[in-house]
This record gives C-alpha cells, structure tokens and sequence, in this order.
C-alpha cells in the first residue's frame, strides 16, 4: 500500500464513514440537505469509478473490483437514497449501515497492513 491508499483510507474514515453513519442512525430524522449531499456524491461516485474500472480493466489492473464495487453497490445505494429522501424504507438504511461498517473495517484493516508492513522494514 503507498501513501496514495493511506490517504484515502483516512478520507474513508473520517468522512465518509461519518455521513453514511449518521444518516443510517438518524433514518428520516435525516436533515433534506443532506439527502441532497447524498445524491449528488452518489452521481460523483457512479463516474468516477466507473471511468476508473474502465481504465483499470484496459490495463489489466487486479483492482478494478473496488471501482466495480462502488459502481454497482455504493453509488446505486447513494442515489437512491438521496432520491428518496425521509420516504427511504428501512432496508435502505440497513444497508447503508451495513456499508459503514464495511467501509470502516475494511480501511482500518488497510491502515493496520500498511503500518505492519512499515515496522517490518
């Protein structure tokens, strides 16, 4: 891992994490800008990973999945919750909770690799 993947592990987790936790705790007690965040980085997600699968593919890269995986579940999930708004049912919620936690465990796993890996040396 470099320091490029360090950095967006911090953003993850420290931002990313933080939104999606609060609107899946807070449900419709959600403020309705924040729903509009919510669609417009859903938008952002959805093109940007999805030109960088497309490059990633062409390249050959092993990491394209991560770019794949933000086009057919976070950004989907992003819009239509954004969309939705306050009327969002329960399992949007869910599975933006279950999506936080994955988001956290996942990059705090990062952070720790990258340090274990950094100790070694």
């Amino acid at each position: 891992m470099s320091s490029s993947h360090v950095i967006v592990a911090l953003f993850h987790i420290l931002f990313v994490v933080p939104l999606f936790g609060y609107v899946a705790f807070q449900r419709a007690a959600t403020e309705d800008w924040i729903y509009n965040v919510l669609l417009a980085l859903g938008g952002i997600v959805l093109f940007y990973h999805a030109y960088k699968s497309a490059v990633r593919l062409l390249a050959g890269s092993t990491f394209a999945w991560v770019n794949i995986f933000h086009v057919l579940i976070v950004a989907p999930l992003l819009l239509y919750i954004g969309y939705n708004g306050k009327k969002t049912p329960r399992a949007g919620y869910e599975l933006l909770l279950m999506t936080t936690f994955a988001a956290l465990g996942y990059h705090l796993y990062s952070i720790v690799n990258e340090l274990q890996t950094f100790t070694d040396k």
